[in-house]
């Protein structure tokens, strides 16, 4: 081992995989226990970098880990739940495919800014498979009270799983990787649905949250306060961020 993995090791968290799922041909659920959970000040929607590449000396340092969304914690049994989705080929894939049970993991907390907001009386989720544990989180801990609309959007519906207490609370669509003109028509007739204070979370392809922003901002005339945007990821790059 290198001494930049040897450093890498030394300032992030160890945890142990403890269960390993396969939810959809594409998508794995990795739970990890580790003693650091059990006292961590959580917020929902926080993420972890994850080291995936320690021990391989072809990858370079900003391959070596990558960051996913905390789909569960537990911390009585000091877990925390992954929804890793692989279509994208990358290093984070490979390593979500090859991990096994008592593997050992390097992580580190990342707070970011796609937390949950519950300021506002109704909500709209949009997103694809690589953020729908994210969404999940958010909406799971939402008061009862507020109201919640979703556009969860995909090439094949069998490939997205239900939330981690087996309900489906968000409306699934089957679309092609990159709608951002077929959900425009979507949006048009939810958005008169929403009430109140109004707040949308829109996660997953780049491409889609950069058009989707834009078009609540210019035309829609929200305030960025409004909008939450996060990219899971890049077509044009393998892995996240």
């Amino acid at each position: 081992m290198g001494l930049v993995e040897t450093l890498i090791k030394k300032v992030l968290e160890k945890g142990t995989i403890v269960e390993k799922t396969q939810l959809s041909e594409s998508v794995f659920k990795i739970r990890i226990r580790s003693e650091h959970i059990k006292n961590v000040d959580f917020v929902p929607g926080y993420f972890i970098r994850l080291g995936v590449g320690i021990g391989k000396d072809e990858i370079g340092l900003k391959d070596k880990v990558r960051s996913y969304s905390i789909w569960d914690i537990d911390r009585e049994n000091k877990t925390i739940d992954l929804a890793i989705a692989t279509h994208s080929g990358g290093i984070g894939a490979q390593w979500a495919e090859n991990s096994q049970v008592g593997d050992e993991v390097y992580f580190k907390w990342k707070k970011g800014n796609f937390l949950l907001d519950d300021t506002a009386d109704s909500y709209l989720m949009i997103g694809d498979l690589s953020a729908l544990s994210h969404l999940y989180m958010i909406n799971r801990h939402l008061p009862d009270a507020k109201q919640v609309e979703s556009v969860i959007y995909t090439s094949d519906l069998s490939e997205l799983f239900s939330d981690v207490d087996g309900t489906v609370p968000f409306d699934f669509y089957e679309m092609d990787q990159n709608p951002t003109a077929v959900l425009s028509e979507v949006l048009q007739k939810l958005l008169p649905n929403m009430s109140g204070k109004k707040m949308v979370y829109i996660a997953g392809d780049s491409r889609v949250c950069v058009a989707l922003n834009k078009y609540f901002r210019k035309e829609l005339n929200w305030n960025t306060k409004q909008i939450k945007t996060k990219p899971f990821w890049n077509p044009g790059k393998k892995g996240l961020e």
